[in-house]
C-alpha cells in the first residue's frame, strides 16, 4: 500500500408491513436467512468476545463528553488506545515535567467500564517536544528515553494491556528509518526502549506498531528479522502491532499469512489502528478479510479501529470507519460482526 500522509492524530427503521399475511412471510424468511452472527452478537464488543478477541478504538479525552460518543465508545468496544494522550509531546512538554491529566481522564473512564487499555506510544519520531529534538549526546538522549519510559510506564503501571514501545522504526526498503533516536544512540534505541518498558511495567505486554506492514514486503520482512533477533536474545518483546491504514480493495492477499508468520515466532499480534476507506459492499468486503485473518490466527487478540465515527477520523473524507458522521452503523459495521462468525 502506498503510504497515506499522516497527519497527527488528533438504519433507517423500516414502515410496518403492509399487511398482517406480508408480515408473516417476512418473519419466515427472516428466520431463514438470519446469520448465526445476527442471534448470538449484537454490539462489535460481543462479536469479538465470541472468538476470544477484544474490538478497541482510539479515543479522544476530549470527545468523551459529547454523550454519543461516549455511549458509542461504551456500548460497542471493549477496548481503547489514547489517541495522542500519552505521546511524548503531551506526557513530557518539558525535560523531567510531566502531564498526565488527558491520559489519566481516558484510564479512568476506561476501567470504570471493564475496557482494556492500549499504552500509545512511548517512543516516536513524530509528536516530539522540542527539547528532546535539541538534545546532540546520544548518552543523554538515551537517558531521556528510559527516564521518560520509567516515568509514564511506571505512572500506568498494572493497568495497562498493551504497551506500544516503539512506534514507526522502520523506512519501506526496511532500512532504519533516520529518525533522532537512530541518529543519536543507534540500532540499540529500539533495545534499550523495550527493556526500560519491562522494568517500568513488568506485567504489562510490549509491543512494536508500524504502519504498510499488513503483507509481506521489505519493511514487514525487516521488523519479523528484528523481533526474531529480540526472541533469540532475550529481549522482552510481546507483540507485533499492524495499524492496517488501509485503501478500498487494498487488504493484501497474504494480510492472514503474514500475521501467522509473527505469531510463529512466539508473539501476540494486534491489529492497531484499523481505518479503511470507502463505502458500501466494497468497505464491507475489506473489513469483513480483516476480521477473518484476525479469528484465524489464535494470537491475534485485538482490533483496534482508528476513532469510533467518521467525524472525527484523521482520515474523515474517504469515511473509513464503522460509524458515520451521525453515529449510524455502516455496512461494514454489520459485515465485522458476521465476519467474527456469531
Amino acid at each position: 500500500m502506498i503510504k497515506i500522509p499522516r497527519t497527527p492524530r488528533r438504519r433507517t427503521t423500516r414502515s410496518a408491513l403492509p399487511s398482517a399475511v406480508t408480515a408473516v412471510v417476512a418473519v419466515a424468511a427472516l428466520s431463514v436467512a438470519a446469520t448465526p452472527a445476527a442471534n448470538a452478537a449484537s454490539t462489535l464488543k460481543s462479536a469479538a468476545a465470541s472468538k476470544g478477541k477484544t474490538f478497541g478504538a482510539a479515543v479522544a479525552n476530549y470527545h468523551l463528553g459529547e454523550s454519543q460518543y461516549a455511549s458509542t465508545l461504551d456500548t460497542e468496544f471493549s477496548g481503547v488506545t489514547p489517541e495522542n494522550e500519552m505521546k511524548w509531546d503531551t506526557t513530557e512538554p518539558s525535560r523531567g515535567s510531566f502531564n498526565f491529566g488527558a491520559a489519566d481522564s481516558i484510564v479512568a473512564h476506561a476501567q470504570s467500564h471493564g475496557m482494556k487499555i492500549r499504552g500509545h506510544t512511548l517512543v516516536w519520531h513524530n509528536q516530539l517536544p522540542g527539547w528532546v529534538s535539541g538534545i546532540s549526546s546520544g548518552s543523554d538522549l538515551n537517558n531521556a528515553m528510559t527516564n521518560h519510559i520509567a516515568q509514564v510506564a511506571g505512572h500506568y503501571r498494572g493497568k495497562i494491556w498493551y504497551w506500544d514501545v516503539v512506534n514507526e522504526a522502520f523506512n519501506e526498503d526496511g532500512s532504519r528509518r533516520q529518525s533522532v533516536f537512530q541518529q543519536r544512540i543507534g540500532n540499540a534505541y529500539i533495545e534499550n526502549a523495550f527493556r526500560a518498558a519491562h522494568s517500568a511495567d513488568p506485567n504489562a505486554k510490549l509491543c512494536y506498531n508500524d504502519y504498510n506492514t499488513d503483507g509481506q514486503n521489505a519493511k514487514s520482512n525487516a521488523i519479523y528479522a528484528m523481533v526474531q533477533d529480540f526472541k533469540n536474545r532475550g529481549v522482552p518483546i510481546d507483540c507485533v502491532g499492524f495499524q492496517s491504514h488501509l485503501g478500498s480493495n487494498q487488504v493484501p492477499g497474504d494480510y492472514q499469512a503474514n500475521l501467522q508468520r509473527f505469531a510463529n515466532l512466539g508473539v501476540d499480534v494486534n491489529i492497531t489502528e484499523l481505518d479503511i476507506a470507502g463505502s458500501g459492499q466494497q468497505q464491507a468486503d475489506d473489513y469483513a478479510k480483516v476480521v477473518r485473518a484476525c479469528v484465524a490466527v489464535s494470537r491475534c487478540t485485538s482490533i483496534t479501529t482508528w476513532g469510533v465515527t467518521d467525524k472525527y477520523s484523521w482520515r474523515s473524507g474517504s469515511t473509513p470507519l464503522l460509524f458515520d458522521g451521525n453515529y449510524a452503523k455502516k455496512q461494514a459495521y454489520y459485515s465485522v460482526i458476521s465476519a467474527f462468525g456469531g
